[in-house]
């Protein structure tokens, strides 16, 4: 969290729901091929998913149907169509996934694959690493969801291939490609609130140079962010603005070489009820990403990649000053070699860390380095009916030393239309900078590490497909803010105290009846403070999602229910955030060629409910847009 009192309370995060009873797995089992959900990915995934190429379970491409572990897809059709404000709020609509978020869209965010905390999931924009030395993880209001045009999101831990952060899972963000003939498109949007966006692009190839370049902004007035009873509250709009901008170029040099930079810069800036009554405090983000990669294919057995990434980002807040800045950079060397059955890889990597906070008013300025040298080395065989992977990887962290990691896994396709997995991992987290070297650093602190166990069992029809899953995944030695005595500051410090083990099952599918698309997801979570026997903060015990869409008259109309158990704002468990469930419906109708118009409609109920203690979400709101796209 960040540093003087005063903010580390601001960016705390949020959620809540109706009550579930816990199934037994034998209950579940029988129903399976029945449950209808996004087993594949996100809603409304295409009938060829299986097909799908995707890149995130191991660093290189890879069909989606052989993947080892529980992953999902979005594609920039269902990210249009979902009028999320933003990619936390969308990934939450995936199975095993929530957020928390203190107030609107541009205010501090909080995502929970699995239960595990925010900073226990890697984020990665085209190959290039996004974190927070200061609150630890991507900051998820920052980036903007306008620019991105696919995602992909492993639930599990993946330490033995991207190393530190990846304790519950990676989300893996794409901006666009260019192909094909020159391509522009643009919209306009309107919403509640006042809010309204806009966005153009320009996209295509030619001959052996292919290009992509878009930019957005985005404003809205907003609605009172906390309650009437929250301390400070000022009764106003908390509103905020968002610029983006991104560009992608690839260059093939020949037949089996390709050369490719990208770019993504973003600013937002957004008002929230700072501890003074009446007076509105305003955050500042800043983002620039940028990478450049190789990538030879020598054979058709062997391919070699190289990739270079920067990403800077800062916070700041004013008038009540605060500032951190966070600079990541790394390089990756991967190659890939198939010999028979086997594929092999071998990757070095190195990354750095720098932060840098200046004096605020509280604290003198400070800051701090390190870096991390990489070697790891992967294998996957597939043999008949059965399949195994292997990875294990070696860290040189310059601050504590060496960290080895490990993941086996199984697959076994035991009938046409079923698959078994089963899968042991183990991961690690080092601490942030700040939790190091602020004032309420310790710099006896140790990395975070987890021990993971799941299985999974998957069906795939014609056009129909659901999942169960089952995990396990005890973390020990979490950091948490603790009371005075190793810093300096009376206040209090961090400290290695925690141990939690999150455990859940999640039930999946999708599938199309007398021509209506339906998906949806049970996920019954256990996150525990082994401790104090505690549940976990902001994470609920249950969660649904159901969604439906058809095509009539020349218009896509769809609905998605999305339903979340009770969760606590305290480590006690003794403030309650109940529990709520939203409805939102979605139309879609092209009005001519290359023009389509959007509407949506969010928490049709007018539901009220806390995704954070003391902060209100939305009520009814709507939004219309009409995208026009360029042949």
């Amino acid at each position: 969290m960040p540093q003087s009192p005063r903010v580390r309370a601001q960016r705390a995060n949020t959620a809540a729901a109706p009550v579930f009873s816990r199934p037994s797995l034998s209950s579940l089992l029988p129903v399976l091929p029945l449950v209808l959900g996004a087993a594949s990915g996100a809603a409304g995934a295409q009938a060829d998913a299986a097909e799908q190429v995707v890149i995130v379970a191991n660093r290189s491409p890879q069909v989606l149907s052989t993947v080892l572990g529980d992953l999902s897809v979005v594609e920039r059709v269902q990210i249009e169509r979902s009028g999320a404000a933003n990619v936390a709020e969308l990934l939450a609509r995936l199975p095993g996934i929530e957020f928390a978020r203190n107030g609107g869209p541009g205010t501090s965010t909080s995502l929970f694959v699995r239960g595990g905390e925010s900073r226990h999931t890697a984020v990665y924009i085209d190959g290039v690493r996004v974190d927070s030395q200061a609150t630890g993880g991507a900051q998820w209001e920052q980036i903007p969801l306008e620019q991105i045009e696919r995602i992909e999101v492993l639930r599990g831990p993946a330490a033995a291939v991207y190393g530190s952060d990846a304790v519950a899972g990676v989300v893996q963000l794409f901006t666009k490609r260019g192909q094909g003939p020159l391509q522009g498109k643009a919209s306009v949007a309107l919403g509640s609130q006042r809010t309204r966006q806009v966005q153009a692009g320009l996209s295509g190839a030619a001959a052996a140079f292919d290009y992509a370049l878009s930019a957005s902004h985005g404003r809205s007035d907003g609605e009172d962010a906390r309650t009437a009873a929250a301390v400070g509250h000022n009764p106003d709009r908390d509103g905020w603005k968002r610029s983006s901008v991104q560009a992608r170029a690839g260059v093939r040099l020949d037949e089996r070489q390709r050369i490719e930079a990208s770019v993504l810069a973003t600013r937002l800036e957004s008002d929230y009820d700072g501890f003074v009554p009446g007076l509105d405090d305003r955050s500042q983000h800043r983002m620039q990403s940028a990478g450049l990669s190789w990538q030879s294919r020598w054979s058709e057995a062997a391919t070699t990649r190289v990739q270079v990434g920067r990403t800077h980002s800062t916070y700041e807040t004013q008038p009540s000053y605060y500032r951190t800045e966070t600079t990541l950079g790394n390089v990756l060397l991967q190659h890939e070699q198939r010999l028979g059955v086997h594929r092999l890889t071998a990757t070095l990597e190195r990354r750095d860390d720098k932060l840098h906070n200046p004096f605020d008013g509280y604290n003198a300025a400070f800051g701090g380095k390190r870096h991390q040298n990489a070697l790891g080395l992967g294998w996957r065989a597939d043999f008949g009916a059965h399949a195994l992977q292997a990875q294990v990887r070696r860290d040189d962290d310059s601050e504590f030393g060496g960290k080895s990691t490990g993941s086996l896994a199984w697959g076994w396709q035991f009938a046409p239309q079923w698959r078994v997995s089963a899968a042991v991992a183990n991961s690690f987290r080092v601490p942030t900078l700040y939790q190091r070297f602020s004032p309420y650093g310790n710099p006896d602190l140790v990395p975070e590490s987890g021990r993971n166990l799941e299985l999974g069992l998957r069906w795939r029809g014609a056009g129909s497909e659901a999942s169960l899953g089952v995990w396990r995944n005890r973390v020990t030695q979490l950091i948490g803010f603790g009371a005075a005595g190793p810093c300096s500051d009376p206040f209090g410090c961090y400290v290695n105290v925690g141990r939690a083990r999150l455990q859940g099952v999640t039930l999946s599918g999708r599938t199309t009846l007398a021509g209506v698309t339906l998906h949806g997801s049970l996920d019954w979570h256990d996150p525990e403070n082994l401790d104090s026997g505690k549940r976990l903060q902001r994470r609920a015990g249950k969660l649904a999602r159901l969604g439906a869409q058809t095509t009539l008259a020349g218009w896509t109309l769809g609905a998605e229910l999305q339903a979340s158990g009770r969760r606590f704002e305290n480590a006690a468990n003794t403030q309650v955030l109940g529990g709520y469930g939203l409805l939102g419906v979605t139309l879609s109708k092209p009005l001519a060629a290359g023009l389509v118009l959007d509407a949506r409609i969010d928490n049709l109920g007018d539901k009220r409910y806390e995704l954070a203690r003391a902060y209100a979400a939305a009520g009814r709101s709507g939004q219309l847009s009409l995208r026009w796209t360029l042949p």
